[in-house]
């Protein structure tokens, strides 16, 4: 494909978006399916492109003047590509298979100065949420919410360790983050390349490592020590977070993954297979009362709550646009009733990790006073302190992530991670 035929892609695939309210996963899916003759290239230029201008997508038509998918990426072809307004205009042209012509207007918005109007790359609802917790800032932190997000690693020690896994990587030139012990980076590709192959690596087949977000492993770890006892993994999902517990168990004591939705735990069992867990069991809830031998016997129970993913935005952009104040009330209603369902399985002296991957106060600190409230026998704990006992993190650099006392907060500007908040709630002996 030529460039003008790829630009044009990029501009059906959000018409597509818009007109029949798809993710941009389906939507990209969608097109792939209808382009057969389209190579990886191309692919990965028009998706590369979609995501961009998702990305940013209400500054960029602010200084475009117009609200259309065609409006988007242009804009994205040049303020976040970089483009020369000759350039666009070349591919724009091209017959049969460019978008059409520029126009004036388009030519002139361009070329011209950035736009007097402060477009804030979110919804307008979500304004007073962002302002509670980062108030001036919030326009700073947003921009990097609006930013290409790195590949992050990390090194499984159940098979081998980060020099060996350094060494396997080379050809991807991943690096060490320095904020995590197990923490390898890959940065983020540029605008039209594909992504690096993390899986064409042989040691990735082998369990060496898994990919996964630096705040993911930063969370994983305000597990603390758990060697040796009994955790459950409440909301396991894909099994992420469960393979860090492993790693950090150490084959030791007696891991449980259960997810309401049983379909999430259908690559738990391989993907652990791989890494070389041998304590873990998977509860599936198409079984009667999977967990019932389990209440009051958990020295952690990790919650990894169902929420906005609003601290995802960098990796999926679309889901800011289609976010509603009640899809928000829905999923702080399952926050409760996951903290709610947690309780029953804590020891006493044992403790709840709750995790989000929201920046909004509502599902993070709101939920767990609600939680406190109405539960007198837990207290909150230093997650700070327990992520030290780990054994894995720089906490020095994690010190300033530390918010309302005892919670932990991550964002990509203030800790280049995706967004997440921690929270440790210990049970009365």
């Amino acid at each position: 494909m030529r460039d003008g035929g790829r630009v044009a892609a990029a501009i059906a695939v959000i018409q597509d978006m818009d007109e029949r309210h798809k993710p941009v996963k389906l939507a990209l899916k969608a097109w792939g399916d209808a382009s057969r003759f389209a190579g990886a290239k191309d692919r990965a230029f028009v998706s590369g492109l979609v995501l961009d201008a998702l990305r940013r997508r209400r500054s960029l038509s602010a200084r475009m003047g117009g609200e259309g998918p065609r409006a988007a990426v242009l804009g994205a072809l040049a303020f976040s590509w970089n483009w020369p307004t000759a350039r666009i205009a070349e591919a724009a042209a091209e017959a049969p298979h460019g978008p059409g012509a520029l126009t004036p207007e388009e030519v002139a918005s361009l070329g011209g100065a950035p736009s007097e109007v402060a477009a804030t790359d979110y919804p307008d609802w979500l304004e007073p949420h962002l302002a509670r917790v980062f108030g001036e800032n919030r326009a700073a932190e947003a921009a990097a919410l609006s930013a290409r997000a790195p590949i992050d690693l990390r090194v499984n020690r159940l098979k081998t360790d980060p020099v060996r896994a350094l060494k396997a990587l080379e050809p991807l030139r991943a690096r060490p983050t320095g904020l995590m012990a197990d923490a390898l980076r890959i940065e983020a590709p540029g605008p039209a390349d594909r992504a690096p192959p993390v899986e064409a690596i042989p040691e990735f087949g082998k369990g060496w490592f898994e990919v996964q977000d630096l705040g993911s492993q930063v969370a994983a770890a305000a597990a603390g020590e758990i060697r040796g006892q009994q955790v459950l993994d409440l909301c396991a999902g894909g099994g992420g977070k469960t393979l860090a517990l492993a790693a950090a168990m150490g084959n030791t004591g007696q891991l449980y993954a259960y997810d309401a939705d049983g379909r999430r735990l259908a690559d738990t069992v391989r993907r652990a297979e791989r890494a070389g867990v041998r304590n873990l069991q998977v509860r599936t809830p198409l079984r009667p009362d999977p967990l019932a031998d389990l209440p009051g016997k958990m020295d952690l129970v990790f919650v990894d709550a169902p929420c906005t993913g609003s601290g995802t935005w960098r990796r999926h952009p679309d889901a800011k646009w289609r976010l509603t104040p009640a899809q928000l009330e829905k999923r702080m209603a399952e926050q409760d009733a996951v903290l709610e369902e947690a309780a029953k399985y804590v020891k006493p002296g044992g403790r709840i990790v709750y995790v989000t991957c929201s920046l909004l106060a509502e599902e993070d600190e709101d939920r767990v006073a609600a939680f406190l409230q109405g539960h007198p026998g837990f207290v909150t704990i230093d997650a700070l302190e327990q992520i030290a006992a780990s054994g894995q993190a720089d906490i020095a650099a994690l010190a300033e992530r530390r918010t309302g006392g005892h919670f932990l907060r991550l964002t990509p500007l203030s800790a280049s991670t995706d967004g997440f908040f921690v929270a440790v709630l210990r049970r009365a002996a």
